[in-house]
């Protein structure tokens, strides 16, 4: 089975081979046979990397430790699941999930823009080809996943890394390779369209929902990775600022802003030039994150170990990737100028120019700071380590101004805001900004950052609820509906305006819940059995120790009685995991009793058989569940967006509005496809333009 499997990485690295330069010589010569011959050969990679992957989880499942990729990341006590996840548990394995995933999102996109980008597909063929080539030839010549034992192969395996033995690591690694390999599509195209000089807005149009899809599941893989180092790692925080954090938030600010910018483009023919470069820029820092990751360039929980030898390839592909880019866009500029200049600083362009710029700068920042201790060895010879409270000084502030433009972005006119105009649209939310931060004033609550954050988050929700209101008051008159129907027609109508409002919501919640760490209580106690220690309003007592196994690991718990204004209201039980063959990689099992006021959070660093006494951390983490709230109203408000708008409203124009509703989460679920027997309406075109010409005088 591994020369099988060895075999299918071979044969894809030959055909991407093929297709990339036959896609490319077919352009050449007009010769749509050999384009099609190419395509074909792209389909194949995809066929050929899905046997490899069966293949390998093969080996994982049987326990072929053979192979010396599954007998470094798996062992016989191991459960199913993990099995199956120590497929990307590794290094080698990463690799090729790259390029499975790769592989099958290329063929997608291929497939689905075969006929309407006709003129851009062998490029885009041959450039996603060229991105496969290059962690194929990693595979074939360094990091082979089926290298095996030449004599006698080993009988049990060393197991999966312990902290990876979790539930959020089956999701967490998947949603982010996703999310990075996702951001390959609208790069092929960008880069397709400069090669051939189709820069008018069709190709915008094709990556668009590639693009928001890749940055849905960054986000899904950085909130589970907030998740995993809450629960698993055990130091009470969800965010340290560590380097493979850092990996997956660089591509994810760089793509926020294009999403923004791309709307400019769209509506009014600027910021071209800005749009693509953000597209090279965003699979740059993928591609750079992987770097990160694998090369050992900079230290890390979270990274695969140091090869120096991977890290020139990755420097080699990442110079040549961007010499060719920027060599394309410098090479196209006279077909990248704008239609329109900007008219007015006090305008909707500017916001969302202003917010690019600072997305673009606390990249470049986390950057910096990232690899700054590397840097300094490489120049001083000596290790300078940046740590969180440097990046949190820097990243508050620009977290703040960054809420801040998502409350005025959308109460600004395109091309320019009328003095009349900022009083109407600046006077409600303004106003529920400042009592918000009056009342917190008067409160107690310290200005800065927690008071400003709060006021900031009731500015931007006084801002998205206004958008509400006022869109659904147009839309009654022009309609004569109730209030629930009337906001139901408007989300249908304008899926990609409302459903972004609703994810400027979501970043609402979570900033309210990144807030709460200003009012964190932090602290340590050693408690012998019977004795009871205070922390904020809880109160907690050694109840003893128990020592359990379950034939992969020996389990130390405490058993704690938990009080609250000195009630009993829980039981708790932190404890200390140790897995067998990894006896030198204890694992925090950490107690946590959640409510949306507040997180009481308690770890056991040590203990003591003999004697039952145990030492705890006692945190109590106020609003962080916020977050992961704000999370699904995230996802909820980028699914919305995401769908048809024409599909939308013609499967909700003719119910109720309870029935419209159902309808919609139906229209999510189905993807934007209408219901066969879906029911339908004649609709009034006069007042639907009436109301159309209403709500752009609220733009």
């Amino acid at each position: 089975m591994a020369s099988l499997g060895t075999f299918t990485i071979l044969a894809a690295f030959v055909v991407s081979a093929y297709a990339a330069a036959a896609s490319v010589a077919g352009a050449r010569r007009a010769s749509r046979g050999l384009v099609d011959s190419a395509i074909g050969a792209f389909h194949l990679v995809a066929a050929l990397m899905t046997v490899g992957t069966a293949v390998i989880m093969h080996a994982f499942v049987t326990d072929d430790y053979s192979v010396k990729y599954v007998q470094r990341y798996s062992d016989s006590v191991q459960p199913f699941i993990y099995k199956l996840t120590s497929y990307w548990g590794g290094l080698d394995g990463s690799i090729m999930f790259w390029v499975f995933l790769l592989a099958i999102f290329g063929s997608i996109a291929v497939q689905v823009n075969r006929e309407r980008h006709r003129e851009l597909m062998p490029y885009v063929v041959a450039i996603i080809s060229v991105v496969q080539m290059f962690f194929l030839f990693l595979m074939v010549f360094h990091n082979d996943p089926f290298d095996t034992y030449l004599l006698s192969a080993p009988t049990e395996g060393r197991g999966l890394n312990p902290l990876l033995q979790n539930a959020y690591m089956v999701t967490h690694p998947p949603a982010l390779y996703v999310g990075f390999v996702g951001m390959t599509i609208p790069f092929a195209f960008g880069l397709a369209a400069l090669i051939t000089g189709h820069l008018d807005d069709s190709w915008l149009r094709a990556v668009r929902r590639w693009t928001m899809v890749s940055w849905l599941f960054l986000s899904f893989g950085l909130t589970l990775g907030m998740i995993w180092a809450y629960e698993v790692l055990g130091w009470g925080g969800y965010w340290g600022w560590d380097p493979v954090e850092n990996a997956g938030l660089l591509p994810w600010l760089t793509a926020t802003a294009f999403l923004h910018s791309v709307m400019v483009q769209e509506r009014r023919g600027m910021l071209k030039v800005w749009n693509v470069s953000l597209v090279i820029v965003t699979f740059f820092l993928t591609i750079f994150g992987t770097f990160m990751t694998r090369s050992g360039v900079v230290q890390s929980v979270h990274a695969f170990g140091e090869d120096r030898a991977l890290a020139w390839m990755f420097t080699a592909f990442m110079v040549v990737l961007l010499t060719v880019s920027f060599g394309f866009l410098i090479y196209r500029l006279p077909l990248l100028r704008s239609r329109h200049e900007l008219d007015s600083w006090v305008s909707r362009e500017a916001a969302f120019l202003a917010n690019n710029w600072i997305l673009l700068f606390a990249a470049l920042f986390v950057l910096f700071a990232t690899m700054f201790p590397t840097l300094s060895e490489a120049l001083m010879g000596e290790r300078l380590t940046v740590g969180p409270p440097f990046f949190n000084k820097w990243m508050v502030p620009i977290g703040l101004v960054l809420l801040f433009l998502t409350g005025v972005g959308p109460l600004l006119a395109w091309r320019k805001s009328t003095l009349m105009n900022l009083k109407e649209q600046f006077l409600w939310p303004v106003a529920v900004g400042l009592v918000t931060l009056g009342g917190l004033a008067v409160a107690g609550v310290p200005a800065w950052p927690a008071g400003l954050c709060f006021a900031l988050c009731a500015f931007v929700a006084a801002t998205v609820a206004q958008e509400f209101l006022r869109g659904a008051a147009v839309r009654r008159r022009a309609t004569g509906t109730d209030v629930l129907t009337a906001m139901i027609g408007l989300v249908v109508r304008s899926t990609r305006r409302y459903g972004g409002y609703i994810v400027h919501l979501g970043i609402v919640l979570m900033f309210f819940g990144f807030a709460g760490e200003a009012f964190k209580i932090d602290e340590q106690m050693l408690l012998k059995p019977g004795e009871q220690a205070k922390v904020g309003r809880y109160s907690v007592r050694n109840d003893g120790v128990r020592v359990t196994d379950d034939g992969q690991k020996q389990m130390v718990t405490a058993h704690l009685t938990v009080f609250r204004d000195g009630k009993e209201i829980d039981k708790a039980y932190p404890g200390k995991w140790v897995y067998r063959r990894h006896e030198q990689q204890p694992i925090t099992d950490v107690a946590i009793r959640r409510s949306l006021a507040e997180d009481l959070y308690i770890v056991m660093p040590g203990f003591e058989l003999q004697d039952q006494s145990v030492t705890l951390q006692v945190v109590v983490n106020p609003l962080v569940d916020w977050i992961w709230a704000g999370f699904g109203i995230l996802v909820f408000g980028t699914l919305l967006a995401m769908l048809p708008e024409q599909a939308v409203g013609l499967a909700t124009a003719k119910v109720p509005a309870p029935a419209a509703t159902a309808m919609l989460i139906l229209m999510l679920v189905l993807g934007g496809a209408p219901p066969r027997g879906a029911p339908t309406m004649d609709v009034d075109l006069k007042a639907e333009a009436r109301q159309a010409d209403e709500l752009t005088d609220l733009d």
